[in-house]
């Protein structure tokens, strides 16, 4: 490989940013951006008031309720790295987009409420990110109010999340009491002054034994730093960053990103320790980021980004080589050569014609409606196809009609849009001759997101009706059996989904047992191929 080129991709970044809504996510997402020189002010996430928005949020419900809903690309640079980050949907009731887009990322960080610790929403995110095997970096924020005891904190991931911690970085205080954090590496104290968040914060090095360091973090403080030291030395896990880069061990850093305090330390030390782009599996084995040939997979599709022009944008990783603007492509489930119309780098909503990009980018291009989430792009002559993204279960579904029958046009064709996203799943019912859509979601919050989308892009008005199953399972094999004649309770209901696969619907896990024990030789499975 060309020298110039694999240094490209030895700079090259890719994380997903996770964590339970109100964490603090997308403040530290924007203070990355800070230090990058992409913004030049952090964004008002909640605020009102003000005019400013998170720069991550760019989709106008996302505005008025100052929630993430859809995940975001961001690229800057920042020490000598090249930088994507995936800022992914908070929200509780988040879409499998979040799902997907962790497919796209070599690690993530993990960002924990010091006061709340491991919320249900990080228990979900992190289990894509252990069947991913991906780096997770903890980072325990919102260390300026009052805290949790940090030995607690550690404990609960460990016990919660099933993985192993190693505090990089140790907090002095919380709330009003909070003096800055003690850095193992350097065995020095870091000692911060608020200054309202903005890019720089004032700080000083103290060694741990200087005289005049309890002057500063205040007697009490010094007196706890010194016993907290020497438990952790004696008793912490050793850092070990194979154990790091195999995502057993996650490095934990303690900090404030509202008011910086600890920001820059921990994406420095990140950026050193979180690896370049990995190696993906494919239908022909390993594929090294490192291959001279161009290679990427379509992991995201978004439409009408950009209101005036009803565009539809593929999001593609790239995961080999290097990519050039206008070379041949070739579209693998397609079956035809093809060049990428109008590359594009992306900054949330802003955008910017690229020429060129690396393995571990994220590109966005326009998509005439040909593609679909997993496809893989390669070089004429390549014909592998990259691990399938999974098709991961709904958890709540609803009928769904459009209230003017003159506009059902409009309505298939938005809600079929929708679905070629990923936003979310239809199925339909056979044998009953059925119009209505049953729609799937993994959260509440995407049925809001479908209506306001209809309603705006499409002028489409939709009725709703919420239905009690909680439960679905694909049908593996139902070559095997005559699916009008299964026996299954009166609840359970047979649907086919958007690739017509077959598919049982149940409202308890009692039915799932029970459709299993009076149908030898069923297979089910929690995920769509």
């Amino acid at each position: 490989m060309n020298p110039s080129i694999k240094k490209e991709i030895e700079s090259r970044r890719t994380f997903a940013i996770i964590s339970h809504p109100d964490a603090g996510k997308t403040t530290l997402t924007e203070k990355f951006l800070l230090y990058g020189g992409a913004i030049n002010q952090a964004g008002t996430v909640k605020g009102k008031k003000s005019d400013r928005h998170a720069v991550s949020d760019w989709m106008e419900i996302e505005k008025q309720r100052g929630i993430s809903v859809s995940s975001s690309v961001m690229q800057f640079n920042y020490s000598g790295f090249c930088i994507n980050i995936l800022d992914t949907p908070g929200h509780q009731d988040f879409s499998e987009d979040t799902y997907r887009t962790l497919m796209a990322a070599d690690s993530a960080v993990m960002v924990i409420d010091a006061s709340k610790g491991v919320e249900n929403q990080t228990r979900k995110l992190f289990k894509v990110c252990v069947m991913r095997k991906i780096p997770i970096f903890t980072f325990i924020n919102k260390m300026d109010r009052e805290a949790r005891n940090p030995f607690d904190l550690l404990e609960e991931i460990e016990q919660e999340l099933g993985i192993k911690t190693y505090p990089v970085n140790w907090p002095i205080g919380s709330g009003k009491s909070f003096k800055g954090v003690y850095d193992r590496g350097k065995k020095t104290i870091i000692s911060f002054t608020a200054n309202g968040g903005h890019h720089e914060v004032e700080s000083q090095e103290v060694n741990l034994n200087d005289e005049k360091l309890s002057s500063i973090i205040g007697e009490e403080n010094y007196r706890n730093i010194v016993d907290d030291v020497e438990l952790l030395d004696g008793a912490s896990e050793e850092f070990d960053l194979s154990a790091v880069q195999a995502g057993v061990l996650s490095p934990v850093f303690f900090g404030s990103a509202l008011t910086n305090f600890g920001v820059e330390p921990f994406l420095e030390n990140f950026l050193k320790t979180t690896p370049p782009p990995l190696a993906r599996n494919s239908s022909e084995g390993i594929i090294s980021p490192f291959d001279d040939d161009f290679s990427a997979f379509v992991f995201k599709i978004q439409a009408n980004m950009n209101k005036s022009h009803r565009d539809r944008i593929a999001f593609m990783r790239i995961c080999s080589g290097k990519f050039e603007r206008d070379a041949e492509v070739f579209h693998i489930q397609g079956n035809k050569k093809m060049k990428l119309s109008q590359p594009q780098q992306l900054m949330a909503q802003e955008r910017e014609i690229i020429s060129e990009a690396y393995a571990g980018d994220i590109i966005g291009v326009f998509d005439p409606g040909i593609f679909s989430i997993g496809d893989t792009i390669s070089v004429p002559g390549k014909k592998f196809e990259y691990s399938g993204i999974p098709t991961f279960a709904p958890e709540h579904f609803a009928r769904v009609s459009c209230t003017d029958t003159f506009k059902r046009k409009q309505f298939l064709k938005g809600i079929n849009q929708i679905v070629q996203e990923g936003a979310i799943q239809i199925f339909t019912e056979p044998y009953t001759g059925y119009e209505e859509v049953i729609v799937g979601v993994v959260g509440m919050l995407q049925f809001e997101v479908l209506e306001y989308r209809l309603k705006n892009e499409y002028t489409v008005d939709i009725r709703r009706e919420n239905l009690s199953y909680e439960h679905i399972r694909w049908i593996d094999n139902p070559e095997d059996f005559d699916l009008k004649s299964l026996t299954i309770t009166s609840d359970t209901k047979i649907v086919q989904d958007f690739h017509d696969n077959y598919l049982l619907l149940f409202t308890s896990e009692w039915n799932i047992r029970w459709a299993l024990e009076k149908n030898k030789g069923l297979i089910l499975s929690e995920f769509g191929k």
